[in-house]
């Protein structure tokens, strides 16, 4: 049976209908069992989760409630540091890695009462889009196991599509949340860059890296954010800037709501149905009462070129102490530090010196929108191993299409959720993106609640089972 939301599973817990030991003891069974199709995840912490549930039920019936995330199911993608729980970021590198302390957002949610199910896979160090890992194996999408459930996040995206958990975390730098949640039909949101912390998770991109939730609905992934959101003074990135609260209301509609929708760019290079699905999202804005516009905006195309100018020697700084270990790096991953290590620094400043008045530019553009509506990726999810994908008949190289609608937006630091917007003809998940201003992930959050509540959710895949995915040594 696939998780119900965060909030039935707490009223459910609160009623006294099921226990914490119980939703543990389900996603346990269900992680083991599909395991073999999904390879969904690096290590699974059975002795962690029951000993977390049964405090979360005694604490619950003695009357102490930490909030609707207590007693809940959660996975952390395998670079967040986990305190006595190996942290691999799917790499040679940090394969053997156990720390002593848990990542900010860890203790944040273990405080809330989360129940700790296990470590997700990912695209090794974080660095790519497919989530095929040459030292764990490929993580697999649960509508097609011979589809690529997108990455970096991916092991976090196919647990909880498949319903294994309801809510895992995620990073993102150029997409990895917003990807793998288009693929995977589930919702994916990246805050505004410093909303929450990154203190604890490897990096990837110094000024790039964003941490969010990954869950089933919209307003699970606002009660999520809600605890994971904060100023940390152990994080130099992280704003001081007060929290508001992201819970949409029950009832809503978008009347006073004006939406943008890019008339160049984002619609250019589009899967047919990538697009007919978008223009439908758009179509039911108006129905509830959005004002929908076209606008134009500066030159996305070399904004994401910029972005892509930053990434490269952020990632090769973040291991430059490793640049002699190039035997333990898979070579997609070692090719793209060897063109980070090729960029100069005046290349670099040049970069960030543009980014700064990209960044002015995008946002007077759509300053007097509330957000804009645009695809997440442009095409379902490929077939792993495929490295170049056909769209309206021109070949293109799948890492770079698929990051093609996504990067920009980590390099400008704005907030955007994926949200799944209907299936293709061949049964698989496609998805928009709604970008909104910095600091407004409440407003991003409130538009995505009103379309999906209109909308209604996705069904859970059918897990259509290729060729199983090798993998072993899960429980810590």
């Amino acid at each position: 049976m696939a998780f119900e939301s965060i909030r039935e599973l707490a009223s459910a817990l609160r009623a006294r209908k099921i226990s914490a030991v119980e939703l543990a003891e389900r996603a346990l069974a269900a992680a083991e069992r599909l395991q073999p199709a999904l390879n969904a995840f690096v290590t699974l912490t059975p002795e962690i989760a029951l000993a977390q549930a049964r405090r979360a039920d005694q604490e619950l019936r003695a009357g102490r409630d930490r909030g609707p995330l207590h007693g809940i199911p959660v996975g952390h993608k395998d670079l967040f540091c986990t305190k006595g729980v190996r942290t691999t970021c799917g790499s040679k590198i940090w394969r053997e890695f156990v720390p002593d302390y848990n990542a900010t957002v860890v203790q944040r949610l273990e405080d809330a009462g989360m129940v700790l199910i296990g470590k997700t896979g990912l695209h090794e160090c974080a660095y790519g889009i497919t989530s095929t890992n040459p030292h764990f194996g490929a993580v697999r999408n649960p509508w097609d196991t011979e589809r690529i459930p997108g990455g970096s996040s991916g092991g976090s995206g196919a647990a909880v599509a498949a319903g294994i958990l309801p809510m895992a975390t995620g990073t993102d730098t150029g997409g990895s949340i917003r990807i793998p949640a288009s693929f995977c039909g589930i919702v994916g949101l990246k805050p505004t860059f410093g909303r929450v912390s990154k203190y604890g998770v490897i990096d990837l991109a110094y000024t790039l890296d964003h941490i969010g939730p990954m869950t089933r609905n919209v307003r699970d992934a606002a009660l999520c954010l809600d605890v994971m959101a904060g100023h940390d003074p152990l994080d130099p990135y992280s704003s001081t800037r007060p929290v508001e609260p992201f819970l949409p209301p029950g009832s809503l509609d978008l009347k006073s709501v004006r939406l943008g929708v890019p008339d160049a760019y984002f619609f250019e290079r589009l899967d047919p149905e990538v697009e007919a699905a978008v223009r439908r999202v758009c179509s039911l804005a108006e129905r509830l009462g959005a004002a929908v516009e076209e606008l134009t905006l500066p030159d996305m195309a070399a904004v994401t070129a910029t972005a892509l100018t930053i990434q490269l020697p952020e990632a090769a700084a973040v291991h430059e102490p490793h640049k002699e270990r190039a035997a333990d790096y898979g070579a997609d991953v070692w090719a793209n530090l060897e063109r980070g290590r090729a960029i100069s620094t005046g290349e670099y400043v040049n970069a960030q010196h543009a980014m700064r008045r990209y960044r002015r530019e995008f946002c007077a553009a759509f300053a007097d929108y509330d957000a804009l509506i645009v695809p997440a990726t442009p095409t379902p999810a490929p077939k792993i191993g495929q490295t170049t994908l056909d769209i309206s008949g021109e070949t293109v190289n799948t890492r770079m299409a698929t990051t093609s609608l996504v990067r920009a937006i980590n390099a400008l630091g704005l907030p955007a959720l994926a949200l799944p917007c209907g299936l293709s003809a061949s049964g698989l998940p496609l998805s928009c993106q709604i970008v909104g201003h910095a600091w407004e992930g409440a407003m991003v959050l409130r538009i995505a609640a009103a379309l999906e509540d209109a909308r209604g959710a996705l069904p859970v895949p059918p897990v259509r089972v290729g060729e199983p995915a090798a993998s072993g040594g899960l429980v810590a």
